[in-house]
């Protein structure tokens, strides 16, 4: 089944279709209008992709790049959402994955599902329909409350069709802002369990300096504790260079990023070599490589984005980083990157600085708070569904990371 959005001229949206431009390879009726799958993202207007993204840190240009960049064991795919009149009011990005769900499990739980996996070598490893971001938090695609309501409603009807069509037995919104919760409550009461996800952690930076910020902040023993690490660098001082585009330099970037992600227990996706090439040619306006160097070489680097919401405003998100391992433990890289990032933020009068989960343990003495993250599931059999939905308590992420309920802020989880 295939089909074409008609020629049309959406004068609120100011989203131009000319015919041809958007080939759906399927549509699904809902009581708001159509729902239409989407290959492509290249194959969208990029002014329907700037309509629903335009206002967030990872804007509409984000998601094409993925597709490109990543494609690892990632099936791309995205929904056109529109209103009974045939007009388009935003794009979801999915995604399709073979999805263990037992990764990221304690390793004495991990056995007991590797033996079972002896006589049934399948076991709780399911095709799995994701709604978001395979780099990045989820987002529905409209600024405006009101139309974000209306768009997690055309979603939750669409949704088992779209499992359906693309033989999915999982459907997964991933990493959803607490934020969204309002609006995606329509999921919440029609069968899905909403599973905390691995928070984010974010910091005010309503302070004048980092000097102050640990005096007036921190406890006397985290401040101590950071004094000496900084020493070390002190002794032997590093060169820190900031640049929005990594060029021809990556190659000297991409082995300190494996040599971190491969020390990681969770890793549901591996940023690329062309990912790390191609993010500051295309968003340069946003993204920020922090490199430090120690005799010329670099031994650390931070991938941030930066996004502002006035002259001094704004708030700046630690993505991921690098370490040389030769170095990085006995100089405390992790430390200095994130003090110097912070500082640098400060004298840009950015306002807020923001992290991804994992590596709680620091966070907690920094005096972050939480910022939570929900994952919405259902298995697309209601039969199952119900014992399914008992077994997540078990595997829901936060249950293995014991330091998170220790913030201030965990009861928002």
């Amino acid at each position: 089944m295939s089909a074409v959005l008609p020629s049309l001229l959406y004068a609120q949206s100011g989203v131009a279709f000319t015919p041809g431009s958007c080939p759906s390879v399927a549509s699904f009726r809902t009581r708001h209008g159509l729902v239409r799958l989407v290959n492509e993202a290249r194959s969208l207007p990029a002014d329907l992709w700037e309509k629903s993204f335009a206002h967030l840190c990872l804007d509409h240009r984000y998601y094409p790049l993925l597709e490109e960049t990543l494609p690892q064991n990632f099936t791309y795919r995205y929904l056109v959402i529109e209103d009974a009149g045939g007009r388009p009011r935003s794009v979801q990005p999915i995604f399709v994955v073979h999805q263990d769900l037992a990764a990221g499990l304690p390793p004495a739980i991990r056995r007991c599902f590797d033996a079972v996996r002896y006589l049934f070598p399948r076991f709780a490893k399911l095709n799995t329909l994701m709604i978001g971001c395979s780099a990045g938090e989820g987002e529905l695609g409209a600024d405006a409350e009101s139309e974000r309501r209306w768009i997690a409603e055309a979603l939750h009807e669409a949704l088992p069709s779209v499992a359906a069509r693309l033989d999915t037995d999982i459907i997964v919104l991933k990493d959803f802002p607490s934020r969204h919760r309002s609006a995606l409550s329509v999921f919440t009461a029609g069968g899905y369990q909403r599973v905390a996800s691995l928070p984010a952690v974010h910091l005010s930076l309503d302070f004048p300096d980092f000097e102050e910020y640990m005096k007036t902040r921190l406890s006397k023993k985290t401040r101590k504790n950071l004094r000496q690490k900084f020493r070390k660098t002190e002794e032997e001082p590093l060169e820190m260079e900031v640049v929005s585009d990594i060029g021809d330099r990556v190659d000297e970037i991409y082995p300190l990023y494996e040599a971190v992600h491969g020390r990681s227990r969770f890793q549901f996706e591996k940023l690329t070599v062309s990912y790390f090439r191609e993010i500051g040619k295309r968003m340069g306006d946003r993204t920020r490589f922090f490199l430090w160097k120690r005799k010329g070489k670099i031994v650390a680097f931070s991938l941030c984005f930066v996004h502002r919401a006035g002259e001094s405003d704004g708030e700046i998100y630690d993505c991921c980083m690098g370490l040389d391992y030769s170095v990085a433990l006995d100089l405390h890289l992790y430390f200095v990157t994130w003090r110097d990032v912070v500082s640098w933020a400060l004298t840009q009068k950015i306002t807020r600085y923001y992290s991804g989960p994992l590596n709680y343990e620091p966070k907690y003495h920094f005096r972050c708070e939480l910022s939570p993250l929900d994952l919405y599931v259902t298995h697309t059999n209601k039969w199952i569904n119900p014992f399914f939905r008992k077994l997540l308590s078990y595997l829901e992420p936060v249950r293995h990371q014991p330091i998170v309920r220790t913030f201030p802020n965990a009861h928002e989880l």
